[in-house]
């Protein structure tokens, strides 16, 4: 299988294109750089079966040479702005990165004939609605930029695939962590901490309550997904969640720090954007053999762990 992975030098990206090679397969890694690193990927460089292109993806001549170059059987599109509140304050950096990276891809595989496409989407699709959320819950309202790129590219892959034949699975992650995380929130309060392990700045209440998956989990779902005709969506994730507090404090467990202050900014949401409280219903993946090893809290206290001894494990 001759396969790109689009952002493949992120934190994603790289597990991903780890667990591609182990399975033998032919990887060609496509990044910008602006979020991701070669070092995510510099272990990869010894391997015959794997390429490095620094490229923007919405560079449509550079993109259709990788194509025309190296005949993709199937794409997996991870390449998007995943810095949320640094698309809050700039929407042109969602628009560019996450909306347009979209449709670069789409036309470059409709000119050049591949059939199978994975897409990283997001539970910004859903904005802030209550409940479980199921793949066919309807009238969403993104309440971010970044989500409603999301959202955009979701409604032209549906179009490309009924127009070009393209068979795509689209999966909505949740919060995913581990190692080689380059932002977020465990990646901030570390960093917070080591500043001043006497307090910490805390944005929102700390009642603020999410899924967190373990990102070997989650790329084992990539992995097992089947292309069938159409377009398949699936939500990916874990039953259960963690609120920011807690992360707080299993970092301060996981660092030896006691008595630490937490100054919380005393909003319900971290930043304009921020879904407070989400859940899915994981009915369908379940369905298909796949359940994620973690939970939510054992997944927040590895990747602390991971970020605190530099491990860089390979998926």
């Amino acid at each position: 299988m001759r396969t790109l992975v689009a952002g493949g030098a992120g934190f994603i990206g790289s597990h991903l294109a780890d667990r591609l090679l182990a399975n033998g397969e032919s990887v060609v890694c496509v990044d910008n750089l602006c979020l991701g690193s070669e070092d995510m990927i510099r272990h990869c460089y010894g391997n015959p079966n794997f390429e490095f292109v620094k490229l923007d993806i919405c560079d449509n001549d550079g993109l259709n040479a990788l194509f025309e170059k190296h005949q993709f059987e199937r794409v997996y599109h991870l390449a998007a702005n995943s810095d949320i509140q640094k698309g809050g304050n700039e929407p042109d950096i969602d628009y560019h990165n996450t909306f347009l990276t979209t449709v670069s891809i789409l036309n470059a595989m409709r000119r050049h004939n591949v059939k199978e496409l994975l897409f990283s989407s997001t539970s910004a699709v859903y904005g802030n609605k209550q409940g479980l959320l199921k793949e066919d819950t309807g009238d969403m309202r993104p309440i971010s930029y970044y989500g409603a790129s999301k959202l955009a590219s979701e409604a032209f892959i549906s179009a490309y695939s009924a127009m070009n034949g393209i068979k795509a699975n689209i999966i909505r992650f949740p919060n995913v962590v581990g190692s080689r995380l380059t932002h977020g929130v465990i990646f901030d309060f570390i960093a917070k901490l080591r500043k001043n392990p006497k307090e910490i700045a805390i944005l929102g209440n700390g009642k603020q309550e999410k899924p967190y998956i373990y990102v070997t989990d989650l790329i084992e779902a990539v992995t097992v997904m089947r292309y069938n005709e159409g377009v398949e969506i699936f939500n990916v994730g874990v039953e259960t969640s963690t609120t920011v507090k807690r992360i707080a404090d299993i970092i301060c467990e996981e660092m030896y720090f006691q008595d630490v202050l937490y100054k919380y900014s005393g909003c319900i949401v971290g930043w304009l954007g921020d879904v407070p409280k989400f859940q899915y219903d994981l009915s369908k993946i379940h369905s298909i053999g796949w359940k994620a090893k973690y939970t939510s809290d054992e997944a927040v206290r590895m990747a602390v762990r991971n970020s605190l001894t530099k491990t860089n494990d390979v998926t």
